[in-house]
């Protein structure tokens, strides 16, 4: 463990060129205070060839700082794999992580290296405080709310940062994580294990909510095969170390196994007791759907949404969850994989 006090900086954007791309530029180099030594841009779509002009409305709003910025690519392997590949290049004693679906505040550069200067030697990171606007004339939506929750959220790399050190000492992002989820969290892990501390800065970040279409909660399901990879790394209590909620899969697996039996049941000429089971897939889902209702707007389309959601989401739960168990049954520690 180093105990570096210099507070030089590079800042990491993983991206797929999304249209908020520009907004997050626009915010870093309107920021107040000493602007980043580097600024690594790391472009991860599987063809960036398919469309080579994309990045030259986001690059023009950097101004001055588009002479420190460099652009790579990683080749669409997801968000953990494209930091590792900006990580190799940084030279700066703090990598601050950013999402491309940001705005840094407009002290944000002041406030960062306030952060930094206050890091004790043992402190490895110094994670942003992150706003999500929400609605004021509504209640929130189930997706709005979902995206609210990560203000409260532990080691998120929508802004946080670390000593390049650090990251190096624990091999970086474990790239067996291809989605924006959990690989933040299992870094976190390392790091603590390690002997590092992580703690909490005063600068704020925004982090809107981006528009999603009414099957995102669907799709948000296939993070139970991640949730899977980080018991197996990390414990069967890996949720408590990592200050996460336990979610539902556990409830989603009795509901999903309910309306098995019951389909199972009927098929085999037991109509009454197929009747029970299908009365505890129903009482699970209504149960599911009136608690993703309740707190919203109940807009006929929210309602609706909710309703055909909480009928799919618990089977798709449970399919992750299996797919994540059998895929990541065997996997070893993130040290035998980088050694």
């Amino acid at each position: 463990m180093t105990g570096a006090t210099m507070t030089g900086y590079a800042v990491v954007i993983p991206t797929l060129v999304r249209d908020t791309l520009a907004d997050c530029l626009a915010a870093l180099a309107a920021a107040h205070g000493p602007g980043p030594d580097e600024i690594v841009l790391v472009d991860d779509r599987p063809d960036p060839d398919a469309d080579p002009g994309a990045l030259e409305h986001p690059l023009s709003v950097l101004g001055d700082l588009r002479e420190r910025t460099v652009v790579l690519r990683s080749g669409g392997r997801g968000p953990a794999a494209a930091r590792n590949t900006g990580i190799r290049t940084v030279t700066s004693p703090w990598t601050a992580f950013l999402d491309d679906d940001v705005q840094v505040g407009p002290h944000w550069c002041d406030q960062l290296v306030q952060d930094l200067t206050e890091a004790a030697p043992d402190t490895a990171a110094v994670q942003g405080v992150i706003a999500v606007p929400l609605p004021g004339e509504r209640r929130p939506t189930d997706w709005e709310r979902g995206t609210a929750g990560l203000a409260r959220a532990r080691w998120i790399t929508a802004d946080m940062a670390y000593r390049t050190d650090a990251l190096k000492q624990v091999g970086g992002f474990d790239e067996r994580f291809t989605r924006a989820f959990r690989e933040d969290a299992d870094l976190a892990l390392r790091v603590l294990d390690a002997g590092w501390r992580i703690r909490q800065g005063r600068r704020t970040t925004r982090h809107p909510v981006r528009p999603a279409s009414r099957w995102v909660s669907l799709k948000q399901q296939r993070g139970n095969a991640d949730d899977a990879l980080m018991r197996r790394l990390h414990g069967p209590d890996w949720w408590h170390k990592a200050v996460a909620p336990r979610g539902r899969i556990r409830r989603h697996v009795a509901v999903t196994a309910a309306g098995a039996a019951a389909v199972a049941l009927a098929a085999a000429g037991r109509p009454r007791t197929a009747a029970v089971a299908g009365l505890g897939w129903a009482a699970g889902t209504a149960e599911f759907a009136w608690a993703r209702i309740a707190p919203g707007p109940r807009t006929r389309y929210e309602v609706t949404t909710m309703l055909v959601t909480s009928v799919l989401i618990p089977p798709a739960a449970t399919w992750h969850r299996l797919r994540g168990l059998w895929r990541h049954r065997s996997a070893p520690a993130w040290r035998e994989v980088v050694a």
